[in-house]
Parts: C-alpha cells; structure tokens; sequence
C-alpha cells in the first residue's frame, strides 16, 4: 500500500477519471515487467548460493510460504545474518530485529534507500520517468514515514485508538459477535476467515470511519487487493500490482466523494474527526488524509483477521489450551499475546539505515535495507522457552508481533480487543469445533500472513 494516485478533490470528472486509469494501467505494466525480470534473477543468486551450500532467505520459496518456521529455524542456526539475492540484509534473530527496530537511525521510509547497492531500486528507477514519482510518495501511509511527518499523521489517528476508546468498543464487538456466531451455529459449520475472523474487523473499523453500512460489503473486493499492498513492491508478481493499483483507485474515488459529503455534513465519526483537524490547521494534505482512510481501513483490519483465524486454528490444533483457554478467563490476555507470537500475523517488516548502524555482527551503511523476519524472531530460542511450543498461560513473552517502537502498531489495542472478545466467543458457544477439512491454503501475501479460509463444524 505504498503506492496509489493522489487527487486534489472528488474524483467526478470523466476525462480525470479516465486520465488516472490510463496512467495506473501504465505504470503496472512497467513494474509488472521488471518485476518478472527481478525475479528471474534473484532466482538464480538463490540457486547459486545453494549450489555453494549457503542457504538464504527466499520469499517465493514454496516451502517457507507453506509453512515458514522451519526454515526461519534452519536460517538462524546456519546464515541469521546475510545478504539477499535481492540485494538487501536479512536478519532472523529476535536480538538483531529488537535492536534495528529500536534504533533512530533505522528509516521506515523507503525512499532513503541507496538504489546503486539495492538492484531491486535500481531496476525501478524508470519510475521516476513516468511522472508517477510525486504521486506515489505523497500517498504513501504515515507507517511508511519517519518523524516529523510521522508523528503529524500518527498523532491526528492515535485518540481513537487509545485503551480506554477501544474498551469502550466491547459491547458492539460482542454484539457483532455473537450475531455472527447464531448464524453459524445455525448451519453447523463455516469458514472462520470468511464468515467470522472477516466480518468482525471490518465491521469495527467501517462504523469507526463512519462507511454507510450499504457500502460495507464492497470493501471486500478492494481490501483483498490491497493487503498485498503492504508487501514490498519488489516481491509483488505482475498481477497482484495490478490488482493493487486498481483497488487503490477505486478506494480514492470513493473516499474523496465521501470526504467531501463529510465536509458538508460532519458526523462523530473518525473521518469526521480528521477533516475538522485538517481544517484547524493541522496540515493534513487531501492526498495524506485519503492514504490514512485506507491505511485504516485495510491494515486495520488484515491483522485481526489473521490473528483471530490462526489463533483459531492454533486451539484446535491444541485441545488441551483450547480446554485451557475457554475455561480460565485468567489466561485470555496471555493466550492472545501467545497467538501473537505463535501464529505471527506480520511475518516481516523492513528499515533502511540513515548513518551506519551496527547489529548483528554486520555493519549496515547508509541507505542500505533490511528484512527483518519477525516470523522468526518470535520463534528465537534465545528469546523465548520452548519457541516452537503453543502455550496461553506463557509468562515471559516479549514478542515482536505487533513491531516495537515508534512504528508499534497503532491498532494493537483494537486487534487485541477483537481477538481475546472473538475466540472467547467462539470456544464458549461452540463446544464442539474441529477443522473440517486438511488441506489449508494460505494467502499469497507476504508480509501479512493468514489463512485464505478455514473451514469448520462447529456445535453448541
């Protein structure tokens, strides 16, 4: 979601319209081809580095999108600390990742990067040619920015994400609960992802924003495209950035028409806020404010969705902490807190270095990237006891699941409320649960991992 169009306005005008479409179709077609190009040849520095016998981080290894922990193992024993084919660093450890989250000097904002030692940049630069460079770095969200302009955008969002505004969300999140929970004890099964871990997000974050409740479902389509937005650009294959590109524009369109109805018409809502802060001052440009709502929007709820589905999964793999978790209320925060850990929501994030910093027993220069495998990180043996084991009642649990820092996720007291309000919900009410089938597909998304579905029957 790091890229997308920026208007001055609604977006009413036919020919504008028209103009803004041509322009995403070209610039897919770009970073579609070089992507394709890029791959190819970090494919074949994979290959070549395993032919030498050294084994290193591949995001389209079929292996670790199956199931990434294994590999994050056998990395952190054999190379924690390497290059990528790609051209950046990749660092495993929980040690090495707390540490570049922490330091001031590690950017969020790509556009620090050093494209003469990073050849996925370097290939990329055509952009800048196309005019799209303005364009795509206003619409960048505040979570891919650095202070001061960070903490401008942050600082206009956080009051409506506080403890005390989120535990004020209870009721209607239970309410919106067990509505989803009547139907599906109705019928006798579902799918977590799409009939429960889905709806409930979604649901919370549209009524935050004020979204007229006829045009909560359309979201669907559009969210889906862009969660994958959140990936980096370089790892998106030719039709996922095309997906993006269009979900973004649709989302422009039609949060620009409804800004302005909010202009007109203030409600208590989020985006109501946002409008009247911009308007006292505060310097929320009309491109910042559009990022923001969809930042929200898709990022807001992709997270929850993937922690309540896995943490899901995650019990029923575990009868003895489903039994466990359903029976003393004294383990719900420590058990999501493990999910958090355990299951891994955000498997990565990623920061470029403005001086050099030192971590790991590398040295990273200015402007150069790096991974950080927060999947891994949370699966440490040196940072955590018996990693690999799924335990709610976990004391000691300094999981990096929700980042660190001033970048620490802005909804975390939100997916927490959801998460610990949903699976109480469901273990309680649904007595009998069980997976209803063995063969389990996960999304294609790289940085926001989760389950595509799950399919259950479930009981009272």
């Amino acid at each position: 979601m790091t890229d997308g169009p920026v208007t001055d306005g609604p977006v009413t005008d036919g020919a504008q319209r028209g103009n803004g479409e041509a322009r995403e179709a070209e610039l897919a077609t770009l970073v579609a081809e070089h992507n394709a190009s890029l791959t190819e040849v970090a494919r074949a520095a994979r290959d070549r580095a395993e032919a030498a016998g050294t084994l290193v981080w591949d995001p389209f290894d079929p292996a670790w999108a199956r199931d990434p922990y294994p590999v994050y193992a056998a990395l952190r024993e054999t190379n924690p600390v390497h290059r990528s084919p790609f051209g950046f660093w990749v660092f495993t450890r929980h040690a090495d990742c707390l540490a570049m989250l922490r330091d001031k000097r590690a950017s969020s904002d790509g556009r620090n990067i050093d494209a003469t030692d990073f050849p996925a940049m370097r290939d990329r630069e055509f952009i800048e040619g196309t005019g799209a460079g303005e364009m795509l770095a206003e619409m960048a969200p505040f979570i891919f920015r650095d202070p001061p302009d960070h903490t401008r955008l942050r600082g206009l969002v956080q009051k409506a994400f506080t403890p005390r505004v989120v535990e004020g969300l209870r009721p209607r999140v239970e309410e919106i609960c067990n509505e989803l929970m009547d139907s599906a004890l109705e019928r006798g099964e579902c799918d977590l992802v799409g009939d429960f871990a889905y709806p409930l997000p979604v649901q919370v974050i549209v009524e935050m924003l004020g979204v007229p409740a006829e045009d909560h479902e359309q979201f669907r389509v559009w969210s889906n495209a862009l969660a994958r937005g959140l990936d980096p650009d370089f790892l998106l294959p030719p039709e996922a950035v095309q997906e993006r590109l269009a979900g973004i524009l649709s989302f422009v369109q039609y949060f620009a028409s409804l800004i302005e109805q909010r202009r007109a018409h203030p409600g208590d809502d989020l985006l109501s806020r946002l409008i009247q802060a911009e308007e006292q001052g505060d310097v929320l440009t009309q491109g910042e404010l559009l990022s923001t709502c969809i930042l929200l929007l898709v990022a807001g709820h992709e997270t929850s969705v993937n922690l309540i589905a896995g943490g899901a999964l995650a019990l029923m793999e575990h009868p003895e902490q489903l039994a466990r978790f359903r029976d003393d209320a004294g383990v719900r925060r420590s058990g999501i807190e493990e999910m958090l850990r355990y299951v891994g929501p955000v498997q990565l994030t990623g920061r470029v270095a403005l001086e050099p910093i030192e971590v790991g027993g590398v040295v990273v220069g200015p402007g150069e990237f790096s991974m950080l495998l927060i999947g891994s990180a949370n699966r440490d043996p040196e940072a955590f006891s018996d990693p690999d084991t799924f335990d709610v009642g976990r004391a000691d649990n300094n999981h990096l699941g929700l980042g660190f820092g001033i970048h620490h996720c802005l909804g975390a007291a939100l997916a927490r409320l959801e998460a610990q309000v949903a699976l109480a919900t469901l273990v309680q009410r649904a007595r009998v649960l069980e997976p209803a089938t063995d063969e389990l597909s996960y999304k294609e998304n790289i940085v926001l991992r989760g389950l595509s579905a799950l399919p259950v029957q479930l009981a009272g």
